[in-house]
């Protein structure tokens, strides 16, 4: 779709293994993103998310750091693979393609694209990741526990970013004002960053249980994706020029 997607998929051919790994990665695709290509806007939001959970997470101010770090690591994975696996043309979930088909659709605001990336990355990946890093330091996902209140800590920092990021991405793709009205206000203010990872907690501990039962994952994990990529396309809806 763009002439430096070669670049963008040798980027995230490498697993990364730490926290430094996963930023280097993120600003690499922010450098070699142009201003009209989608991807930028959501990669330059999680960038922000992740420079600040791992300020905090230097800061001390949590009872398990290394879990955190470790989730950082585990989700950054997911986005790293889907990007790879669209621009490779292999079977991608429907939730990221909803985003990577339309990376160059003008009409589109920047905060659409934005958030429908925290949409797939939040709604279906982030129940993988929760899993993964439990898996990593052999503890059970469960609510009132230390990683749990620490998951939940990060609530008021990752919604106070994007409340800032719905200001500074509220143009067109290229940089052009929107409309004065349009369906965009409401289709984002209906979408909560808390609500999405509470309910992403719950779905980790019911793909917890259903370890070993790989049918059932595999359903569990289509109906996440069925429901994110409806969410992410209402994210896309174009916004008409009046």
């Amino acid at each position: 779709m763009f002439p430096y997607d070669p670049t963008l998929l040798a980027l995230v051919q490498t697993s990364p293994q730490s926290v430094a790994d996963v930023l280097q990665t993120m600003q690499a695709i922010g450098a070699t993103c142009v201003d009209g290509d989608g991807l930028k806007w959501f990669n330059w939001l999680y960038l922000q998310v992740t420079q600040a959970v791992e300020a905090r997470v230097v800061s001390g101010e949590f009872s398990d750091a290394a879990w955190l770090a470790e989730l950082d690591v585990q989700f950054a994975r997911l986005y790293f693979g889907a990007l790879e696996s669209a621009l490779s043309g292999r079977p991608t979930a429907g939730c990221w393609q909803a985003l990577f088909q339309r990376r160059n659709q003008t009409p589109i605001a920047r905060i659409q694209f934005a958030l429908a990336g925290i949409n797939a990355h939040i709604n279906r990946d982030l129940p993988l990741a929760i899993v993964a890093a439990c898996q990593a330091a052999s503890i059970v996902p469960r609510h009132g526990s230390a990683q749990y209140n620490d998951y939940a800590g990060l609530d008021t920092t990752l919604s106070s970013i994007i409340e800032s990021a719905k200001l500074t991405l509220h143009v067109r793709l290229l940089g052009d004002a929107l409309p004065p009205v349009s369906h965009l206000e409401d289709t984002i203010a209906a979408w909560s960053v808390s609500a999405a990872r509470e309910a992403a907690w719950n779905n980790a501990e019911l793909l917890w249980h259903l370890r070993g039962e790989p049918a059932f994952t595999a359903a569990f994990m289509d109906t996440l994706d069925g429901l994110a990529t409806v969410a992410g396309k209402a994210l896309l809806a174009p916004v008409p020029v009046y």
